[in-house]
């Protein structure tokens, strides 16, 4: 791949990942406005691994604590950390039905157009503005329940439609049951670790079916985003300590209106 094809993917997915405004979306334009080829099932895993590294690497204390819980559940002692591991686990699973079944029907080829990224950017925006004002800010990650878990977890599976947002759907559903932004957007991403590790491991079995090489570029490119996914996340709750999810809602409205005037005049096909 030419350099300014792995700092652009790298960046994209890095940035966009765990902001939220749609890393699917994104990687569904980039094709359109440039014209690149796709970039491999390799480059794919690596970049699914770099974005993955950088929550570890970022929330390593919960990490830790997450870890630690479960084995304390392998060895028959139930933790508050042990708790949350099998919240995320059953948070997890919605995604996973939804996958499998989006995969199997061939549903998700279908729309993976640059309108369906346009209105879900727009609508999803507006549920998240709706939730991050009208949302109560009482509930820490120690009052996460099975309830809340769970919706949560089928917010997650929506993200699996391009232009929606696997961190913006879950922090607005999380900020719509009463969690602090920080507390929404940490189970957000701490949920979002069993989901991109089953996502890397599909991906990297694709990858050696198809027999492609591990290369230079794709190293990079997972280096990068690595880098990118680590900026992105500090900034992420840099920005919902101190203000709100608004600079993000009024992104997401704006993609989505260029989108669609660019469709309107035909400079860009749906």
């Amino acid at each position: 791949m030419p350099i300014e094809q792995i700092l652009v993917l790298a960046i994209i997915q890095g940035i966009t990942e765990f902001l939220p405004i749609s890393s699917s979306g994104h990687l569904i334009l980039v094709p359109i406005f440039t014209g690149w080829a796709d970039q491999g099932l390799v480059t794919d895993v690596l970049v699914h691994m770099g974005s993955l590294l950088a929550i570890i690497v970022y929330f390593w204390r919960d990490v830790l604590e997450l870890c630690r819980g479960g084995v304390a559940l392998l060895k028959g002692r139930v933790t508050n950390e042990g708790r949350l591991v099998v919240l995320i686990v059953l948070g997890t699973i919605p995604a996973v039905l939804f996958g499998l079944f989006l995969r199997s029907s061939g549903f998700l080829d279908s729309i993976r157009g640059p309108q369906i990224v346009a209105f879900n950017a727009i609508f999803f925006g507006l549920v998240m503005l709706a939730a991050d004002w009208l949302g109560r800010m009482v509930k820490r990650m120690e009052d996460m329940t099975l309830g809340p878990a769970l919706i949560i977890g089928v917010a997650q599976a929506l993200a699996l439609i391009p232009g929606t947002s696997r961190s913006g759907i879950t922090i607005t559903a999380a900020r719509a049951l009463g969690f602090t932004r920080p507390e929404a957007a940490r189970f957000s991403f701490l949920l979002g670790i069993p989901a991109m590790i089953g996502a890397g491991v599909l991906v990297l079995g694709e990858a050696a079916r198809s027999g492609e090489p591990l290369t230079g570029d794709a190293l990079l490119t997972g280096a990068v985003t690595f880098l990118c996914a680590l900026a992105a996340i500090a900034f992420l709750m840099a920005v919902i300590r101190r203000i709100s999810l608004l600079p993000f809602v009024i992104y997401r409205v704006l993609l989505g209106i260029i989108l669609l005037v660019l469709i309107d005049a035909g400079l860009i096909f749906a």
